[in-house]
């Protein structure tokens, strides 16, 4: 089966993107495999810190591998968002396909150098174990939390000055020397409640990646318009995360069966729904990711 270095290019070669589900529980988990598993497509598995401290770093390591073996597609897995070198090493010895540093908030100077840790030592692991675990950094402030919004958060890069420079990308990707890029081009982290999220801004998008030479990664994708997502893989866009829509669909789910069954207690008999809601977003999703 390929590995996710080997998915992505093949989604570069037809210019869509993998679809990245962060999830918190087994219902989260079941529901974005079957999602993947009946699209025939390949899907990863997002976990940030509060994710997995909550799962277990190994548990959702072993978890997905049992997946991946029992379905027969490939299902990756994503450390999303890790801050710590600390964190990081522990992903990686469990494991992951995929590990993300961000150190977005941080310097450009900063942001290199820590960064730069974090691949050297990843590659020295993948050199002495045969592995082949990917290394994405992030470059500008998106946010930080995967909820509804009544406004964007204080201090994201959506103003068009604050956004991912390009001749800084380039100089990021070639001094930290990591696999992918995820810029600030107008997305943010959560989705507004009442409105669509900003605009992306499709041509910053298409300049980074003409100079980055790595495989671009849009976060915080919940919220943005069909149409603003299929740009914005015409442009560039290798994987698209979403995570703030399936957290909705999961309260969705749960409150819908709960209320249709009041005083069930058997937590396998509530769960369903919630597993329904969820891959009804994930299959729509990946359909608009996959040209499906």
């Amino acid at each position: 089966m390929i590995n996710l270095r080997q998915a992505i290019d093949e989604a570069r070669q037809k210019n869509i993107a993998i679809g990245h589900f962060n999830v918190s529980d087994l219902a989260g988990l079941k529901a974005v495999v079957e999602g993947a598993k009946n699209l025939n497509v390949p899907v990863i598995v997002g976990v940030s810190e509060g994710e997995r401290d909550f799962i277990g770093v190994r548990q959702i390591a072993l978890l997905v591998k049992s997946f991946k073996d029992d379905y027969q597609i490939p299902v990756f897995l994503n450390a999303d968002h890790t801050h710590s070198f600390e964190k990081i090493k522990e992903a990686v010895e469990a494991g992951f396909d995929a590990v993300l540093f961000d150190a977005g908030r941080k310097s450009l100077e900063e942001n290199i150098s820590e960064t730069k840790k974090v691949v050297n030592f990843v590659k020295e692991y993948n050199l002495t174990n045969g592995t082949d675990i990917m290394v994405e950094g992030e470059l500008g402030y998106i946010g930080s939390g995967s909820v509804l919004l009544d406004a964007i958060p204080q201090g994201v890069s959506v103003k068009k000055e604050d956004l991912t420079n390009p001749s800084d990308a380039r100089k990021f990707i070639q001094e930290t020397g990591i696999d992918l890029l995820a810029p600030a081009v107008g997305n943010i982290h959560g989705m507004l409640s009442n409105i669509s999220d900003p605009v992306l801004d499709i041509d910053l998008i298409r300049h980074i990646s003409a100079l980055a030479g790595v495989p671009l990664v849009l976060h915080g994708a919940s919220g943005n318009t069909t149409d603003d997502v299929k740009n914005a893989i015409a442009a560039g866009m290798s994987i698209v995360h979403i995570n703030t829509e399936l957290r909705v669909a999961w309260k969705r789910g749960l409150d819908l069966s709960l209320l249709s069954h009041p005083k069930e207690i058997v937590p396998y008999k509530i769960l369903p729904e919630v597993v329904y809601e969820i891959s009804k977003v994930v299959t729509d999703k990946l359909k608009i990711f996959n040209n499906l």
